[in-house]
């Protein structure tokens, strides 16, 4: 018999500092495995960024007018984000999920195909190479491919957790919360994996645009992307704030949060792809 899914009030409150030892005990010992392995893996994601980063200030290579560290510390810090953040999110179910009998084929998914991106990106950016729209041959045109499909599978991995959080419905004690989880994994499979599809067949302008985040405000659906993947964060935190602060509008508000987040979304991808 699996917990009920229990959006726990006190997992949003911080303890004292001199508290924090024993509570960052007693979190890592409530996790399931496979939650531990993410945050470990996460945290490997961390030290393999600041190590990248350390490494990018004696280098001064550039690959389209970008250093060649610039995109593997981009996505070593997304996926120890996305991995986090998966752990988070099951930790709010109470237990139910994160102790399921799906939860270590997930976690699997999620660090098998954000590891092969990782390393393969990161493998090119140490030859001053690019991974991304590099079909200079057979092979690079076929790893290109495959980073398409890890894309797809670690976004799915995010879909197949909503669906284990949706079967245990009927126990949901803060629904609006609940929905905002729900949506927003469906939502970072969905719209990450559309404007991935169409980034694969668009590249972005050559040059460094926005400061820190490298975007260009048009020809690029990096920006509508990166909403698309990080609805995991956004969307769950819509249900959370309306939840607790929202009262009886909750529901309504969390429900326009989540339609001005896609029509964001959609804005972006349209600009995106204007000429």
């Amino acid at each position: 018999m699996v917990d009920s899914v229990n959006f726990k009030e006190e997992k949003m409150s911080l303890p004292a500092m001199n508290e924090w030892p024993s509570w960052a005990y007693a979190q890592w010992s409530d996790w399931s495995l496979p939650s531990k392995v993410l945050i470990a893996y996460g945290s490997l994601m961390a030290l393999a960024l600041a190590i990248t980063y350390c490494i990018s200030l004696y280098d001064s290579r550039t690959l389209r007018e970008v250093g060649v560290w610039i995109k593997p510390m981009k996505f070593m810090a997304a996926t120890a984000v996305f991995a986090w953040t998966t752990v988070w999110l099951t930790d709010l179910t109470g237990g139910a999920v994160a102790n399921g009998s799906a939860f270590p084929w997930i976690a699997a998914l999620l660090i098998v195909t954000s590891l092969f991106e990782v390393a393969y990106i990161t493998y090119q950016g140490s030859r001053g190479e690019a991974s991304h729209y590099n079909t200079s041959d057979p092979v690079h045109a076929l790893l290109f491919g495959l980073m398409g499909i890890a894309a797809v599978g670690l976004t799915a991995s995010q879909a197949w957790l909503a669906w284990e959080i949706w079967k245990l419905q009927d126990s949901w004690t803060t629904p609006v919360a609940a929905l905002g989880v729900v949506v927003g994994l469906l939502l970072t499979f969905v719209l990450a994996t559309v404007s991935g599809f169409l980034l694969g067949g668009n590249q972005p302008p050559a040059g460094q645009g926005l400061p820190l985040l490298g975007w260009h405000l048009h020809k690029d659906i990096r920006p509508s992307h990166f909403l698309g993947v990080h609805a995991q964060q956004f969307i769950p935190l819509m249900g959370l704030f309306a939840e607790r602060f929202l009262g009886s509008w909750a529901a309504y508000g969390f429900g326009v949060g989540a339609t001005l987040y896609v029509v964001t979304w959609a804005l972006l991808t349209w600009t995106g792809l204007s000429a």
